[in-house]
């Protein structure tokens, strides 16, 4: 049985996926080699708490037994030698993945399980240097960020795996109220990466067309598909509608849409150009340097309501 967690990378997505086991009543231990993101991250997970305490997310006397649960390293032995099942959330670079799992082989016991938080990099190149029992024991669990609030994981399931630990994986999200989305097949960005950027290739499209402005566009997603998508899935969607209709209106537009292959010239020009969004105050929109904590703030109220309202409706 999983009890014991072990988080490699204490960054934004490391931080995340331990804080959200410490709030389930896992014992969590987190990695960084570097001293001064572990104490980032424990001021950032406390903030957090802060914020699902204020929305009435949790009971404020909740706050100090999750943050105990977690304890921080920078040696890597010490952090994953007695644990049952360790995440890595380290940078996409594959010889750094593939030496920190045989680091892992090494340090762990037989039964632990290993987990990559990737969804561009494949299983069976990640797990190269293992010896063959422990392939058995390695899957991609690919959350999404913020990984306290966003109920998402999507877990592999190629083949390398028997069922039975694959369940226990499975079982063990489903007690941390996470939704589990079951890949069966490595492909790169797995599902929801997938559907995401299909949606952005189309949005990026119609800005750099001019038919709209980043306000209007985003707001004919968010009260336009995307507030079906909150509690419908898209083949749900579909059959609602007809599958006739579907069909129709496929064959009138597709053929209208952008179908690129690559990253959009107006995408790459805001790149060259330093405008990346939030973190250097202007994108598509822009950013007083002063508001920005706020504005952070706000938008992850606005996840904090959706998560509750996930609940009800996956709790019918």
């Amino acid at each position: 049985m999983i009890k014991k967690i072990g988080v490699i990378g204490a960054g934004t997505m490391g931080h995340g996926i331990a804080l959200s086991f410490a709030m389930y009543g896992f014992d969590v231990n987190m990695y960084d080699a570097y001293e001064n993101q572990l104490t980032k991250a424990l001021a950032d997970m406390a903030d957090e708490l802060a914020l699902l305490v204020e929305e009435k997310f949790i009971e404020p006397q909740t706050v100090k037994p999750i943050l105990s649960r977690i304890k921080v390293f920078s040696d890597l032995k010490q952090t994953v030698e007695d644990r049952d099942y360790v995440i890595e959330a380290a940078p996409e670079k594959i010889e750094l993945k593939q030496n920190l799992f045989k680091q892992l082989d090494e340090y762990c016991p037989k039964h632990t399980v290993f987990a990559s938080n990737t969804s561009s990099l494949a299983l069976d190149a990640m797990m190269a240097l293992l010896p063959e029992e422990r392939k058995q024991r390695m899957i991609v669990n690919h959350w999404y960020n913020p990984a306290h609030l966003m109920p998402i994981v999507e877990l592999s399931c190629f083949g390398n795996m028997p069922l039975e630990i694959y369940n226990e994986v499975e079982q063990m999200y489903a007690s941390i109220k996470k939704q589990t989305v079951k890949v069966l097949k490595d492909v790169p960005g797995l599902v929801a990466n997938r559907i995401q950027q299909g949606v952005a290739r189309e949005v990026f499209s119609l800005i750099e067309q001019g038919v709209a402005e980043p306000a209007d566009i985003d707001k004919a997603l968010k009260f336009g598909p995307a507030f079906r998508y909150a509690t419908t899935g898209q083949l749900e969607v579909a059959d609602f509608g007809g599958l006739d209709i579907w069909c129709i209106v496929g064959d009138n537009l597709l053929k209208e849409m952008d179908n690129r292959l690559g990253a959009n010239d107006l995408l790459k020009q805001k790149v060259a150009e330093g405008k990346l969004g939030i973190k250097t105050g202007e994108g598509f929109y822009k950013y007083n340097e002063a508001e920005i904590p706020t504005i952070k703030k706000e938008f992850a109220k606005k996840l904090i309501h959706q998560l509750k309202a996930s609940e009800y409706y996956t709790d019918k």
